[in-house]
């Protein structure tokens, strides 16, 4: 065991579009300037861009290693990392919480940026619990799609319609299946 004290977990969250990844980019690459060893790691379905990269929509990148499993970091982990970014963390299972826990307490920073909802509106996978876990918490908003006014939903688009309830909660894509919308234009047809 490790003679560090824990590190900080650190989450960043929120809707599409509201910046989610750009932050993440942002604190690993002031980790770099302080001369830290960081890795990125984010889930392999994530296929939107380079597999090899995190991107943000804004078309800021890293390099990150592609896991199909959560348990895979440990497989990349350089001895030397003092920092971990995790991308798209909504889309890894309850692993994640036992690793993010053994990673803080060898003294690792962990920074996860995900969605802390899915296009219904309802919590999306362990982030909801990596929220309660962290030390630093940030929920970004983006820009409604309709109002203008700040967004904190994911509406996913079907044919130009908004995406019923009952429709399979992972599909990965961009600006073409969904948008930023606020609580007042965020719709689910078909939510009980």
């Amino acid at each position: 065991m490790s003679s560090k004290s824990p590190a900080a977990i650190e989450v960043i969250c929120g809707s599409m579009f509201c910046g989610k990844t750009e932050e993440l980019i942002r604190r690993m690459r002031r980790s770099i300037i302080a001369r830290n060893k960081v890795q990125v790691f984010k889930p392999i379905i994530d296929n939107r861009y380079v597999v090899e990269r995190v991107h943000s929509h804004a078309g800021i990148e890293i390099d990150a290693i592609p896991i199909a499993e959560i348990s895979e970091v440990y497989n990349y982990l350089d001895p030397e990392t003092s920092v971990v970014g995790i991308d798209e963390a909504q889309f890894f299972d309850e692993r994640i919480l036992k690793i993010v826990d053994d990673l803080s307490a060898k003294g690792i920073r962990v920074i996860l940026a995900g969605l802390d909802m899915d296009f219904r509106g309802e919590p999306f996978g362990m982030m909801p619990i990596l929220m309660t876990k962290a030390e630093k918490l940030d929920k970004l908003s983006a820009i409604c799609m309709v109002c203008g006014e700040p967004a904190t939903r994911t509406q996913r688009i079907v044919n130009g319609k908004p995406a019923n309830y009952h429709d399979p909660i992972v599909i990965v894509g961009a600006s073409e299946m969904y948008e930023a919308r606020c609580r007042r234009h965020h719709e689910v047809p078909g939510k009980d």
